[in-house]
């Protein structure tokens, strides 16, 4: 049995060959060629929907062009991957610092860090922070 992807508006049942994603901060909607898999938040449409494709006003519509010729990723893409995934995968061997100007991580809790802006003396780490001398940023 061959399962593939349908167009996602309502009713239709034809197959999907374009990936519809929206980018809110920059009030875009990007059509490209299909997606290598279903993605949340992503809708997968199919060439009479694509084309009616309209956005919002005030949104711009970017059309990558879909490219047929291949059958899917090329050897330069694969290899692109696979070193973005080694490089994630391999343990920090020093945690660094943050940038100047950034503050002083004061703790960690799995992915969300506590920053401060400078960091506290010796002597007011059990004082209330009303207590402690004011910051000098600004």
């Amino acid at each position: 049995m061959s399962v593939s992807r349908r167009c996602s508006r309502t009713a239709c049942r034809q197959p999907a060959v374009f990936t519809l994603t929206y980018v809110y901060a920059d009030s875009t909607a990007v059509l490209g060629p299909l997606a290598a898999y279903v993605e949340p938040h992503c809708y997968d449409l199919c060439a009479m929907h694509a084309d009616r494709l309209t956005a919002p006003l005030g949104w711009e519509v970017v059309r990558l062009p879909a490219d047929t010729s291949t059958g899917g990723p090329g050897s330069d893409d694969l290899e692109a991957l696979a070193n973005a995934v080694r490089e994630a995968g391999r343990k920090p061997t020093a945690r660094q610092p943050p940038p100047t100007g950034q503050g002083v991580e004061t703790a960690r809790r799995g992915h969300l860090r506590v920053v401060r802006s400078e960091p506290v003396r010796p002597d007011e780490r059990n004082q209330p922070r009303s207590a402690r001398r004011p910051s000098r940023d600004v």
